[in-house]
């Protein structure tokens, strides 16, 4: 695949912020006396036409702080099938797309961490946006480490435009709920799709959500994967992850992508949790 220059500019930050993140969670799983690390799977995908579509790497960690922890990258390219084109975002008339970002979800060992999600992503059909975001998902909520990751976010956002977080989090709350549970998928974050100011300016932001989680994400891992917990804070987070699951499988529209474009299976379901439990 042929990359223009801000399609390369973009793989290349992704790429590089999956290496930061994944150096700073091996540090931890290093201070916890753990000597995990992360495996690392390319993949190659053939897009419809025959002609080489792009691929990406599935890396995941299972440790002692990270039960597992998944931080993919993908660049990917080629021809929307059939209808799927008329739900993307300026594919309806040309079904021709390109598609690149970093996708991660952490499952952690001890229930009083709180599992997470971020994702950052640039796409180019007829249009050109970034989307991405960031949420939390703790079985047993903290009120402190839920404010500090909001109020990092936060920061983030009103450096690039004060109605940002806002609009960001509501489209949170509204996107990551499950209705059939009627419930909300953890304690929320921020959420943005077609996004289009121009590429300087929201690829600026893009990064800044990145640089954001880093910040906060490790700072909260730190200070609670060595809490003390019991079987029934097990138990409940399992059937946490549960509904996490189930949202991921039944609503999630990253994994309805990866799967219509070809992806990489064992990439594109790394976001579910280890182990979980429905009763």
């Amino acid at each position: 695949m042929e990359l223009d220059d801000q399609q390369a500019a973009a793989r290349a930050w992704f790429e590089a912020l999956r290496d930061r993140i994944c150096a700073e969670f091996v540090a931890i799983e290093r201070e916890a006396g753990s000597d995990a690390t992360f495996d690392y799977l390319p993949w190659d995908r053939i897009d419809p036409s025959g002609l080489p579509g792009g691929g990406g790497v599935r890396g995941v960690m299972k440790g002692r702080v990270f039960e597992k922890v998944g931080v993919n990258v993908s660049t990917v390219g080629g021809t929307f099938e059939g209808d799927f084109a008329k739900t993307i975002h300026g594919a309806a008339e040309n079904p021709q797309f390109f598609a690149t970002g970093i996708s991660l979800v952490a499952h952690m060992a001890n229930p009083h961490v709180p599992a997470v999600h971020m994702n950052c992503r640039f796409l180019v059909t007829t249009k050109r946006w970034f989307g991405g975001g960031a949420d939390l998902n703790p079985s047993l909520p903290i009120a402190g480490d839920t404010d500090e990751f909001h109020a990092t976010l936060q920061a983030a956002c009103d450096a690039h435009d004060a109605s940002y977080y806002p609009r960001f989090k509501q489209w949170a709350d509204e996107y990551f709920y499950i209705p059939h549970r009627q419930v909300h998928r953890g304690v929320g974050g921020i959420f943005f799709d077609h996004l289009e100011n121009g590429f300087d300016a929201d690829f600026a932001f893009t990064r800044a959500v990145g640089e954001a989680f880093l910040d906060v994400y490790p700072r909260i891992v730190r200070r609670r994967t060595n809490a003390p917990f019991s079987p029934a804070d097990t138990a409940a987070m399992h059937a946490w992850r549960g509904r996490y699951a189930e949202f991921n499988l039944v609503y999630d529209r990253g994994t309805l992508f990866g799967l219509k474009t070809g992806g990489n299976i064992d990439a594109i379901l790394m976001s579910l949790p280890p182990v979980a439990t429905w009763d």
